[in-house]
């Protein structure tokens, strides 16, 4: 059936006649604009919500227009969409935004710088040391914590937070030793961040010349181009009081000591884009 519904409506003391045309089927759907409504209410075009929005009416009772800042969340086919608070800031033009994390866990860890492997020597490093260059170290990277991602806009902030385990055994359990050693965070291949650190044990021959230690790296990158990015993660040994002192990095020495496991002693990264918004 087609309807055309004639309204008088008066406008700067003249009047004037407005037309409205729609088409609506037996089963009472209603189209504008369109010949074949889908729906009860079918537009083709766009709408226009001069007041509120209300969902969840009946026959004698108005519906719930929710309360400032709820979205209305969909319930699935059949069910009606409700009003729901969520916890979540808006973020405007100008503001910075996070855009992706990654996480990471790994308990293989380093093994490859243990007893008889001799330390570099090598004290300083500068940004943009090429991790396979071996005049800047014997960098050894942990292959779990490697990431590949995509930066869109070149105002931004990668935020680093890489933490491990490290675990020293001297040869004699009550001659205190130690290694100094290093971790980097390195982008396409080049050093961004870097922490240097020291464990040492003691004579507690109760540890059996164990010692264990907690290293934290954290550190904040800006304005990283935008481009294709791969992150890599990986330490070098320094220096050591001994070169049989047994050393690894997120993993524990002997799977039959009971002093620690691979568990307590994994590594972890979180790597945060953060980009700028714009519009």
């Amino acid at each position: 059936m087609i309807f055309f519904i004639f309204v008088s409506m008066k406008k700067n003391r003249h009047k004037c006649i407005a037309g409205l045309f729609f088409y609506m089927t037996f089963n009472a759907q209603v189209g504008i604009k369109t010949n074949n409504p889908n729906a009860t209410l079918d537009v083709n075009g766009t709408a226009s919500l001069r007041k509120e929005l209300r969902v969840g009416g009946t026959a004698t009772q108005v519906g719930n227009a929710g309360l400032n800042g709820q979205v209305l969340v969909s319930q699935g086919e059949g069910l009606p969409p409700v009003w729901k608070s969520l916890n979540v800031s808006f973020v405007e033009e100008g503001q910075y935004k996070l855009i992706n994390s990654y996480l990471s866990t790994d308990q293989v860890g380093i093994t490859s710088l243990s007893a008889n492997v001799a330390a570099d020597g090598i004290y300083q490093s500068n940004i943009g040391d090429d991790i396979t260059d071996i005049t800047k170290g014997k960098w050894v990277k942990i292959a779990a914590h490697e990431s590949n991602f995509v930066i869109k806009n070149s105002k931004n902030k990668l935020n680093y937070q890489f933490q491990t385990g490290v675990e020293l055994r001297a040869p004699a359990a009550t001659t205190p030793q130690n290694i100094t050693f290093t971790c980097g965070v390195f982008r396409n291949g080049k050093l961004v961040a870097v922490r240097p650190d020291k464990i040492s044990s003691n004579n507690n021959s109760a540890k059996l010349g164990f010692q264990d230690y907690i290293f934290t790296l954290n550190y904040t990158e800006q304005d990283v181009p935008a481009g294709n990015q791969k992150i890599e993660i990986a330490c070098r040994k320094i220096d050591s009081s001994s070169l049989t002192t047994e050393f690894t990095i997120g993993r524990n020495i002997s799977n039959s000591n009971t002093i620690s496991n691979a568990f307590t002693l994994e590594s972890v990264f979180k790597l945060d884009i953060i980009e700028f918004v714009t519009y």
